[in-house]
């Protein structure tokens, strides 16, 4: 479970565009991770949109936004289209890169246990280092807090 002022893990993974996207190949900006369980659910839908609606102040930071969840490529590209969501979507079907970040964890709804992706995110600086992580994330206000985190970071706030 990597932690504020280590190396964020290295991944290449899929995405929404049919392309592959490779986390050190982004180095010289600053990138964010937001986890989340399941494409078109609606926390996850309000997280993405909540990202996509600042979309244009993360761009103006210099920041890039990348959402990983298990779904396929596939469905991450009807999700993308379905809401006009305007962020970067990896798809996380082996859940290497869950575990590797440690949001992939036992869960527990009306008394059953299961594994599932908590809802997280890593604020990760233009070297490649965690500048900040987020875990349980609650939705609501969640985009706009990591933004300020971002604009700290590069000197814009």
């Amino acid at each position: 479970m990597p932690e504020t002022g280590e190396r964020a893990p290295d991944f290449t993974l899929p995405t929404d565009m049919g392309d592959r996207l490779k986390l050190s190949k982004l180095r010289g900006s600053p990138v964010v991770l937001f986890f989340y369980p399941k494409d078109d659910t609606s926390g996850c839908t309000a997280e993405a949109k909540s990202f996509t609606d600042l979309a244009q102040q993360f761009a103006s930071a210099g920041a890039k936004v990348v959402g990983i969840s298990p779904d396929s490529a596939a469905s991450h590209a009807k999700f993308k289209t379905k809401h006009a969501l305007d962020v970067v979507l990896a798809a996380d079907e082996e859940k290497s890169v869950v575990q590797a970040y440690g949001v992939w964890v036992e869960k527990s709804m009306y008394g059953r246990k299961y594994m599932g992706v908590e809802r997280s995110t890593f604020l990760i600086d233009s070297k490649g280092q965690i500048a900040a992580v987020w875990r349980k994330v609650k939705v609501p206000g969640h985009a706009a807090q990591v933004l300020q985190a971002v604009r700290e970071l590069t000197g814009l706030s």
